[in-house]
């Protein structure tokens, strides 16, 4: 019986040829002379491996294996991608110096083929090699401490790989046990804080690893309705975009001094965050992480930072900081005072019967405040309208649909896109059949329910009448 692998091995061959034409007739000699396709193994640089694993956490490999060959995949007029080269290769993935240090779980490599372990030795093979990174995935490895595993234990997985035609570049993956590992202060509200208020944030962390180092970056984004008006000569600042609506504004403060394993840090003083008269439920977010001086150009290369002028933000040592009071991840959802005031508002229209008439509805925001729903991802309000009796809608508007299932509060539903800014206005436009002529024909839009920090509740919902008694 043929093996899956060599009917593998056949059609990726005849792939090849396919896409060169010519492939398989080209003279051995000529092949023999090719220069070898150079292949590098892809992964992270470093593990650090906690002492105090949440329970919980996932148990997903920390370390994920690939190849990158040149040039990117592109697939052919019907759609598939082809490797560029087919041959037996194999990767071995040595992790001897793990041994005392963490145990490895070699089972996520290989993907389907698996591979053959020896020890804490992995050896695995493969046939085909695709352009790019993103097909050439070789799988991940777990790493966890055991009972022998002490802060400062490290060691490294060599991975190295050959095959004829091809020239490989090893990777190397460095782990450390008990490094740092930081934990942010968590923030909360001041109470009586309002919107337009300056928050004076007490960021801080506190580093639960059994080892210290030397130098710490300090990243804060807020949405919106945040801004960073401080200008700290240790910071840079790199203001969110006007026209994105969901950008971030953000700053990077770097600290170079060193800092001890198991203790708490603060700053000298609080980093302010100025909040807009329209922010509501603005997403404040901030991390200190443990990097080296000579990475943080890396870091402000990812984005347009002016340096500031001030004066030198520092960090102070906390001794009596409480653990309770830290977390993986510091966010703040504020201000959470603030109002605004949706409304809507209906037409006032006579018809005879058999005529179409175009009805509009006005929404509108009055502010103060912005609605953003940024936590679900701004995902759409919702308004109900209900048509005046003996008509009927001939055109809907963009947005809205029919009300044509069970349960449905109103005859069409219509969807209103957030973030809704604090002066926004739009007008949903229903063409309407008069098929009967009623005195006072009353429809409304309404909101089917009343919104948290809706500050008006009284104008939520609008009235629609046909042939309405008397003047107006």
């Amino acid at each position: 019986m043929t093996s899956l692998a060599a009917l593998r091995r056949t059609v990726s061959a005849c792939a090849l040829a396919a896409l060169a034409g010519t492939a398989l007739t080209v003279p051995a000699h000529a092949q023999a002379q090719a220069e070898p396709l150079p292949v590098a193994v892809t992964g992270p640089d470093s593990v650090n491996l906690s002492l105090h694993p949440e329970s919980g956490e996932p148990v997903e490999p920390q370390i994920e294996l690939g190849l990158r060959a040149p040039g990117e995949p592109v697939p052919d007029e019907n759609g598939v991608i082809y490797p560029i080269h087919t041959g037996d290769y194999t990767v071995t993935v040595d992790a001897s110096s793990l041994a005392g240090v963490a145990a490895v779980d070699f089972s996520s490599l290989g993907g389907w083929q698996g591979c053959s372990v020896t020890g804490l030795v992995a050896t695995c093979t493969d046939y085909d090699i695709y352009a790019g990174q993103e097909y050439n995935d070789l799988g991940g490895i777990r790493l966890d401490v055991t009972d022998e595993s002490a802060a400062g234990d490290f060691g490294a997985i060599e991975v190295t790989a050959v095959g004829e035609g091809l020239a490989f570049t090893g990777h190397t993956v460095d782990v450390l046990v008990g490094g740092p590992e930081l934990r942010m202060r968590q923030l909360a509200e001041p109470q009586g804080f309002q919107a337009g208020d300056t928050f004076p944030a007490p960021l801080g962390f506190r580093n639960v690893g059994g080892l210290g180092g030397d130098g710490v970056v300090l990243r804060v984004s807020g949405s919106r309705g945040l801004s960073f008006p401080g200008t700290f000569g240790n910071c840079w600042y790199d203001p969110r975009e006007p026209d994105d609506l969901f950008g971030r504004s953000t700053a990077l403060c770097v600290f170079d001094s060193e800092f001890a394993g198991g203790t708490a840090y603060g700053l000298s003083e609080g980093f302010p965050v100025q909040t807009a008269d329209f922010a509501l439920y603005d997403a404040l977010s901030y991390s200190f992480s443990a990097v080296p001086a000579d990475q943080v150009d890396e870091l402000l290369a990812e984005g347009d930072y002016q340096a500031g002028t001030g004066a030198v933000l520092e960090l102070v040592p906390l001794p009596d900081a409480d653990p309770a009071d830290y977390t993986r991840w510091a966010e703040l959802d504020f201000p959470t005072g603030n109002t605004f005031d949706l409304d809507l508002t209906g037409e006032r229209l006579r018809a005879r019967k058999g005529a179409t008439v175009s009805v509009d509805i006005g929404f509108a925001n009055h502010g103060p405040a912005w609605l953003a729903l940024l936590r679900s991802g701004g995902e759409p309000i919702s308004f109900w309208v209900d048509l005046p009796p003996g008509t009927t809608a001939t055109t809907v508007p963009e947005g809205c649909r029919p009300g044509d299932w069970e349960g449905a509060e109103g005859d069409y539903l219509c969807f209103i896109d957030t973030p809704v800014l604090e002066d926004a206005s739009m007008t949903f436009t229903f063409g309407l059949r008069v098929d009967e002529v009623i005195r006072n024909a009353t429809g409304r839009a309404f909101f089917a329910y009343t919104m948290p920090n809706e500050g008006n509740p009284a104008n939520d919902a609008g009235k629609i009448v046909l042939n309405p008694a008397g003047r107006y």
